[in-house]
């Protein structure tokens, strides 16, 4: 049992304003591994008093000085990998491989992109007689989630410290031991005092209160459409800047020449991973009328032979849920979509065969599922996919824009002309063609209901930004 209490504060580790405890479960035990301290407005406002302070001097860093700090996280972040990705996986319950390979690799990813950015930058730049000038937006709160938790810190802090700003964190109260890492991590590699503060709590009380906080300057938050709005309700009366990253419901667009067999194993593997607890995970696959018992036929052997078990075991290929409170919404949204008429090829309602203790769910495929019922309209979060049938490829590109989410699409076929003109055609912040992979360079984020704001790379960088145009720089 891990017993972490404290809040990181103006470079030190310091005792709540009132005690307030929270256990962390192991979702794949049902078991208590740690215990933290559940913060109050009066911790917010000590944090942001130390980031106010602090920004004085850190916004006026030189660009070399915040690569020197950049790399320094980076080496302290590489000492201590194999407890991040372990940490993840006993917290979250994602498996040990996929801790290790992509949860904590993430981390590494973000910091070695935004070294990239801040090298060659340009934080001033000529525009006619003008100068425009890029300076650090100022005090940040940072909201964070469980499900990719350390990408979602570093894809936010490493940009922040880049730009020179600094920054309040609240990570989720539910996997939150890897955000009180990275805060050992950032003071081991020399982040000066007040520039990275953490304060854990729940989104009513500690969230709450950094939205409406006067002294933060933006909000960045990563989690739930609901809960992105009422962040957004709490800032708007201090005008302050608001980036979300929010839900998703992304459509993955079969065409007919394409070779079923591959794109359709790769897109339940693609909704399984991570036990389906992805935002931008392709949940609605959309195939030709003649190929949709096909696909389900398909879609049913590569479910079935995704195992689910414990996250230590290494055949596992995905893990439980994170929490009793997720595991029993996705057995709603299963059991609705039985109710509402769509056909359950395989998985359903329960736990897996054997597992009777943890918040392990069945790889679940629906067919035969139209776009107006339940599963295609919600964010389920869970190992579910449905298959929807079209009729041509304009249906296709209708169904998939028939959302009020944004955050990826996907399109899969042999002739890349196609692939291309269809992808131009989907409301998405982010359109994946003929299984790309993932690339730290480019911009993350959604349209519509799925946020606003990018995330990753130089666009995620600029996000703490400000821009100041100077005119008559350059007048003769």
């Amino acid at each position: 049992m891990q017993e972490k209490l404290q809040f990181y504060i103006d470079g030190a580790w310091v005792d709540p304003v009132q005690p307030r405890s929270l256990e962390v479960i192991n979702p794949a035990t049902e078991e208590a591994i740690g215990r933290i301290s559940l913060g109050s407005s009066a911790d917010v406002d000590r944090a942001v008093a130390a980031a106010r302070k602090a920004f004085e001097s850190f916004s006026q860093t030189t660009r070399e000085q915040r690569l020197d700090l950049l790399r320094a996280i980076t080496a302290e972040y590489q000492k201590r990998y194999d407890e991040i990705a372990q940490t993840i996986s006993a917290e979250m319950g994602a498996p040990k491989f996929l801790a290790q390979m992509a949860q904590a690799a993430t981390g590494l990813g973000h910091l070695s992109e935004t070294v990239k950015v801040l090298e060659s930058y340009e934080f001033e730049r000529q525009s006619g007689e003008n100068l425009l000038r890029y300076e650090p937006i100022g005090v940040c709160g940072l909201i964070t989630p469980w499900n990719w938790p350390i990408n979602q810190i570093l894809c936010k802090v490493a940009p922040a410290l880049a730009a020179g700003c600094t920054m309040v964190l609240k990570p989720t109260e539910i996997a939150p031991l890897n955000a009180i890492l990275v805060a050992e991590i950032l003071h081991a590699a020399g982040v000066p005092a007040g520039v990275f503060n953490l304060v854990n709590g729940d989104g009513p009380t500690v969230g709450e209160a950094m939205s409406a906080h006067p002294d933060i300057d933006m909000m960045s938050f990563t989690g739930s459409t609901r809960a992105g709005t009422a962040v957004a309700r709490a800032a708007a009366d201090t005008v302050k800047r608001v980036t979300q990253e929010l839900g998703g419901k992304s459509a993955n667009i079969v065409l007919e020449n394409c070779d079923l067999d591959a794109v359709v194993k790769g897109g339940v593997d693609h909704v399984m991973m991570n036990s389906g607890q992805s935002c931008n995970a392709p949940t609605r696959m959309l195939v030709p009328e003649a190929l949709h018992d096909r696909a389900a036929e398909l879609a049913k052997q590569a479910a079935e032979a995704t195992v689910v078990g414990d996250p230590k075991d290494d055949a596992s290929k995905i893990g439980p849920v994170v929490s009793e409170t997720q595991w029993n919404r996705i057995q709603k949204f299963i059991q609705l979509g039985i109710d509402q008429g769509a056909t359950l090829v395989t998985g359903g309602p329960g736990r897996p065969e054997g597992l009777e203790r943890g918040y392990y769910v069945k790889p679940t495929v629906f067919a035969n599922v139209s776009n107006d019922m339940t599963i295609a309209r919600d964010e389920i979060f869970g190992p579910v996919l449905s298959i929807l049938p079209y009729k041509d490829k304009a249906e296709a590109i209708r169904i998939a824009n028939d959302t009020p989410y944004g955050l990826a699409g996907y399109v899969s076929g042999n002739d890349i002309d196609e692939v291309r003109d269809v992808a131009r055609s989907i409301r998405a912040g982010q359109v994946l063609l003929n299984g790309a992979g993932p690339d730290f360079s480019i911009p993350f984020g959604g349209y519509k209901q799925s946020g606003n704001g990018r995330e990753w790379g130089e666009l995620g960088f600029e996000e703490f930004l400000e821009v100041k145009a100077v005119r008559g720089w350059f007048a003769a």
